[in-house]
């Protein structure tokens, strides 16, 4: 009976010792990445006086995208890619992004972020309408695609001035989440150029 007994407790010991190993060992590493950082000066105006007036609007993202998981998609089928992670939700790099390309490359226009309590004159309202990476093939190279609405409204009475959707890509230069995220980057700048381009042309 006592040798009975210590085989038992030795073998709840061991259970008791698998368990400790799962509940301690420690997830797979999650490397995590930032896009769209502060723009290259070009030819932005010098002071504020004369400038056009513009509120933009907090920038809508699908909800598959808008957190911080990177999304890439091969024909119908999605996946996210595993190991790798936004510093913070895509769609608050992707406003502060844009708000920086504006503040570095205007020339006719000042963007009020939505912190601002004062009003302008329009209204610039984008919502992302794609903001993945696409397959031709399983482990082929991606190409990230990025598109986008923006849409200039007259205030007080909110009438469509100005309407246009942008879509970029930019291929990866290889499948590797370094190179995808560098596409991101790349695809996000050029985005926000024409963005910022196009507000410039139409809200006067």
């Amino acid at each position: 009976m006592i040798r009975s007994s210590i085989k038992i407790a030795v073998a709840a010991a061991g259970v008791l010792a698998v368990a400790g190993c799962a509940l301690l060992s420690s997830p797979d590493p999650v490397q995590t990445y930032r896009f769209g950082g502060p723009a290259a000066a070009t030819a932005a105006a010098e002071g504020q006086a004369g400038l056009r007036q513009v509120s933009l609007r907090r920038v809508e993202f699908p909800e598959a995208v808008e957190g911080d998981k990177i999304l890439g998609v091969t024909g119908t089928e999605t996946a996210y890619i595993a190991g790798a992670r936004w510093v913070s939700p895509a769609s608050d790099l992707y406003m502060e992004s844009l708000e920086n390309a504006f503040s570095a490359q205007a020339t006719r226009v000042r963007v009020i972020g939505p912190r601002e309590l004062s009003r302008g004159e329009r209204s610039l309202n984008v919502d992302i309408r794609a903001f993945e990476a696409r397959y031709d093939a399983p482990g082929a190279a991606p190409t990230v695609v990025v598109t986008a609405r923006a849409r200039l409204l007259a205030l007080p009475d909110r009438s469509v001035a100005a309407e246009r959707t942008f879509t970029v890509q930019q291929p990866a230069s290889e499948n590797r989440v370094s190179a995808i995220v560098e596409a991101f980057d790349i695809a996000t700048r050029d985005l926000n150029t024409q963005i910022v381009a196009w507000t410039d042309a139409n809200a006067g």
